[in-house]
């Protein structure tokens, strides 16, 4: 997959387990950008201000970053990042609350509890598979604007904008980059090459 193809989450997830008396709480939603990606953990320890720990990480392309939080190194946010990796998925953030419940786990125990909390909540979590967009302008004379509204039926379209100028319909759109050559055939065919249709930028 390419840096506009990758899989994410389709919205917030939460997850709550009790690991030898203490309470790990996951939450973990969509991040586009690293400054999205520390919001929302701000956002979870404000929710949290009695919390042990919150420790939590991110993968947004190639950016990454994992925090302990106080616990011992390497035992709380590596395993929640591999956890993101391990299920597939990019621009996610992940925070696990942690309320201590009196026994200590050990590394190893604090490894399983919040890579394994943080892989469980993530793999049955409802996905979105994002895919590369082209905005797009059509243009075609008023007398196939009946046409083209029909053709366009038959594309999951986004972003569509439309206006007319002294020559016809100008519409401004959004679609999936797999399906611009299939949109250019179609138009050709429906307006016998009166329509017009370019890329003008990604989506």
């Amino acid at each position: 997959m390419s840096a506009r193809d990758f899989v994410t989450l389709a919205g917030p997830v939460e997850h709550a387990e009790v690991i030898i008396g203490s309470d790990f709480l996951v939450y973990a939603d969509r991040a586009d950008t690293p400054e999205a990606a520390m919001g929302f953990v701000a956002g979870i320890r404000a929710r949290h201000p009695e919390a042990t720990h919150v420790c939590f990480a991110y993968r947004i392309g190639d950016q990454y970053r994992f925090a302990d939080d106080g616990e011992p190194g390497g035992t709380a946010g590596q395993p929640i990042l591999r956890a993101i990796e391990g299920q597939g998925l990019d621009h996610v953030v992940c925070a696990v609350v942690r309320y201590f419940g009196g026994t200590k786990l050990g590394a190893g125990g604090l490894v399983r509890a919040y890579g394994g909390t943080a892989a469980e909540a993530l793999r049955t979590a409802a996905r979105y598979h994002q895919q590369p967009r082209s905005r797009l302008e059509l243009r075609v004379p008023f007398d196939l604007t009946s046409v083209v509204f029909h053709l366009l039926g038959d594309f999951e379209l986004q972003d569509r904008q439309e206006d007319y100028d002294a020559a016809g319909l100008v519409l401004r759109l959004s679609l999936l980059e797999t399906r611009v050559p299939d949109l250019e055939v179609a138009l050709r065919d429906a307006t016998r090459g009166r329509g017009i249709l370019k890329v003008i930028g990604e989506a």
